[in-house]
This record gives C-alpha cells, sequence and structure tokens, in this order.
C-alpha cells in the first residue's frame, strides 16, 4: 500500500487529495485558497474516525462535521507562496492525524495543463521535464507556470516521493493530424507548433474508460462522444478508446459557447472590434476569455443556474443558454458524422453532471440517432447513471469525473 497525493496547483490556489494506492481510497481533500495574501483559506476534508494527533487550538484553525457524517478543518492565515502552502498543508496532515509521518506520502501526480507535442502520456518529473513544461508556458500562460511551480515546491519538501507529471493534452495526441491542423500555412505548424491540443485530456480518459466498462465493451473497440460541460467546457470525439477530436484548440478558448470564454469565433471579427475599440492585444484577448461567453450574452452572470432562474423573463439569459444548448449540440451533430458508429453519450463535470436540462436537449437532438431519452432516470445529480432507454441504439451515460484517480493511477504504473 502507498499513498499518493494528486495535486491541481493555480497561480494562488492548491488543490489537492490524498489516495491509499491501489485501492483507490480517497484519504482527504482540500484546497488552499489565496496563497500570496494574509486572508488565505485552508480546507481539507477527512474521514470521521481519525484522530488528530494533538489538540487543535481555536487560533490554528476550526474542526467541523461534514453533512456526509466526515469531519472538515478550516483555517485561514498569512501564506506568502506555495512552497509555505505545501509545508503549512503537511504539517496539518499531520497534525489531524491524517498520515503519521510525512515519508507514507510515496507518490506526487501533478496536474499540467500544457504538454504540447512533447508529451503523449505521462511522465516522471526530471530536470529536462520541468525545463519543457517551462517553455511550453506560451501555450499556457495562466497554467504551466503554477503547475511547474507546484512540482518544484513539493519535490523541496518531499524529495523521496515519486513525481509524476499528467498532462491535460496528453490524450488528444492519438488525434490524427487532419483533425489537429488548421488551414493555415503549414510552415507556422512547423515552426511555432501552431496546432489543436484540446484540454480535459485525463477527465475525458476517465469517463471513457469507466463508459466502456460500464457498457462491457471492450476499450480498444469503444466509440463515444464525451462532453466535458462546466464553466470551461470541451467535447471529445472518440474512436477506438482514443481521441479522434476535441472542440478546444490551440488553447482552451475554442470550442462552445462557456461561462466566460467565447469559444469559437470568426478571427476577422476579433480584428475588427480590437480596431474599433480601441483594445491591445492582451485586452482583446482578455474579452473574449474572461467577458464573453454565458457572460458577455446575458450581460448579467456566467453561471447557468443564475439564468435558468430568470430565464422567463430575462431574454438576454434565455439567449445565452439557447446559444449554449445549440453550440453543444453543432458540436455532437459533427462527431457523429465523424464516428459513424458511436456506442455512448458521456456526461461529466458542473454542468454535465447536474443539469438535467443540458442533458436532455443534447439526448433528444439526437433522436435522428435512435437515441432515446428515460427522462425519468436523467432527473439525476452528480451519479453514474445511465440515461437512455433500454431500446436505444446509443447509450446516454452520466459519469462524474474523477481526475485525481486518474493522477494517482499513473503515479502508481510509472513505479
Amino acid at each position: 500500500m502507498s499513498k499518493v497525493m494528486a495535486v491541481n496547483a493555480g497561480s494562488s490556489s492548491l488543490k489537492f487529495q490524498l489516495l491509499e494506492m491501489p485501492e483507490e481510497t480517497v484519504l482527504m481533500q482540500g484546497i488552499i485558497e489565496r496563497i500570496g495574501q494574509d486572508n488565505a483559506e485552508i480546507t481539507i476534508k477527512y474521514g470521521k474516525d481519525i484522530e488528530p494527533k494533538r489538540l487543535i487550538g481555536a487560533e490554528e484553525g476550526h474542526i467541523s462535521l461534514t453533512k456526509n457524517g466526515g469531519q472538515k478543518f478550516e483555517h485561514e492565515m498569512a501564506i506568502k507562496n506555495h512552497d509555505q502552502a505545501i509545508d503549512v498543508l503537511l504539517q496539518k496532515l499531520t497534525d489531524l492525524g491524517i498520515v503519521k509521518d510525512f515519508s507514507e506520502i510515496t507518490g506526487v501526480g501533478h496536474r499540467v495543463v500544457a504538454g504540447g507535442e512533447w508529451f503523449n502520456h505521462s511522465v516522471v518529473v526530471t530536470e529536462e521535464v520541468l525545463a519543457k513544461i517551462d517553455r511550453l508556458a506560451d501555450y499556457a500562460p495562466l497554467h504551466n507556470p503554477a503547475n511547474a511551480m507546484g512540482i518544484r515546491a513539493f519535490q523541496k519538501l518531499l524529495p523521496d516521493a515519486l513525481s509524476v507529471a499528467v498532462f491535460d493534452t496528453s490524450f488528444h495526441q492519438t488525434m490524427p493530424e487532419k483533425n489537429y491542423l488548421y488551414s493555415i500555412p503549414y510552415e507556422y505548424y512547423a515552426r511555432y507548433g501552431a496546432r489543436k491540443y484540446g484540454a480535459h485530456g485525463t477527465s475525458h480518459r476517465y469517463v471513457t474508460e469507466r463508459a466502456a466498462e460500464m457498457l462491457n465493451i471492450p476499450l480498444e473497440q469503444f466509440n463515444a462522444i464525451s462532453f466535458h460541460l462546466g464553466a470551461g467546457a470541451s467535447i471529445t470525439a472518440i474512436k477506438n478508446g482514443k481521441s479522434y477530436d476535441t472542440s478546444m484548440g490551440f488553447t482552451p478558448l475554442a470550442g462552445v459557447t462557456m461561462a466566460t470564454r467565447s469559444g469559437d469565433v470568426d478571427p476577422s471579427l476579433v480584428y475588427y472590434i480590437q480596431e474599433r475599440e480601441g483594445l491591445s492585444n492582451e485586452e482583446m484577448l482578455s474579452v473574449l476569455n474572461k467577458k464573453s461567453g454565458l457572460l458577455g450574452i446575458s450581460t448579467i452572470s456566467s453561471d447557468m443556474r443564475d439564468l435558468e432562474d430568470v430565464q422567463d423573463t430575462n431574454t438576454h439569459a434565455k439567449l445565452a443558454l439557447d446559444m449554449f444548448y445549440d453550440r453543444v449540440i453543432r458540436y455532437a451533430g459533427q462527431y457523429f458524422a465523424e464516428l459513424g458508429r458511436v456506442d455512448a453519450v458521456i456526461f461529466t463535470a458542473g454542468i454535465g453532471e447536474n443539469d438535467a436540462v443540458t442533458r436532455a436537449k443534447v439526448l433528444e437532438s439526437l433522436a435522428f440517432a435512435g437515441v432515446k431519452l428515460d427522462a425519468e432516470a436523467n432527473n439525476v445529480r452528480g451519479k453514474e447513471t445511465i440515461l437512455t432507454t433500454q431500446d436505444s441504439s446509443v447509450a446516454g451515460l452520466l459519469i462524474p469525473t474523477n481526475e485525481e484517480l486518474m493522477i494517482a493511477r499513473d503515479v502508481e504504473a510509472l513505479r
């Protein structure tokens, strides 16, 4: 048995989960937010039967019971950087009795957003790997530098633990050239790697493997369309168990309408608006990434739930929702045509797991392919479910994603 930490380091946050392997038991999970500020917040959730190593004073944090009967530790304090955040985390894990000693953590798996063409699978972190992650920062400027920072901090504090990088883009490296290239001069791909890389690969990989298992279809024969629908949303065509095409592009800005991201836009329109608004390149990218999507169209919120609450009285809210449904359905139809045969349509992530309306609209739009929605089964949130009737030609599945488990599995596989 070994304990493996799955880590997602952001620029000012650190998400983490500790798993007992190979049993795949979750021992704890949590997040540290607002790193770099005096009021950073630490939240750790763990089992009800775990007793603290020592008495936790009120000035050191607060322990409460969760709705599902577990325990939750919360504390607010000044945390200046990721090194300190990880140091505090490890100390809390021992104080709370989750681990007796740091040495119990034998592996740390790190989510890394951009792996470019260098990484088509997860790898043990070396100095060469870290250097390449740094060089790929242009592909994911908001993520890769933070991911690398988290790797270095954990290596410093847990030098004996196996360090593994798990790339969001790796799963999509199986796409054929005709699907990942853009119709621009080939020399730009040759010089700069200008191509489609996709995102959410670890999530798409997890639900693909789980769906094939649920339907008892060999993975190498399994065709599906995977809908990772959250604040960031991507849709992937799965052919013979591998990524064949995906909606996100060179960056996660492409594809369907998202919470604050535009999705696909005519490049000429970007230039047209930029000139008339007097925006710099950085300002225009900010508009497309942070002020567009559901927020930009509705003008009130980037949250689907807020828009659904007011859609009957707010025409912009309804329009934003209709555009989201429409863009998702377009990709569903495109990928049905690309694949020819589809065994399953899979929904995951925040919207995919919790919004029955979105799932219903997508599945009902696929009636032409013999998809038959089971409305009663679809009335569920966040629970692994078959959403279609027994006589449906294609299975509709709700599968909660589990990227942390995939990361931990990859760590174990590389021992």
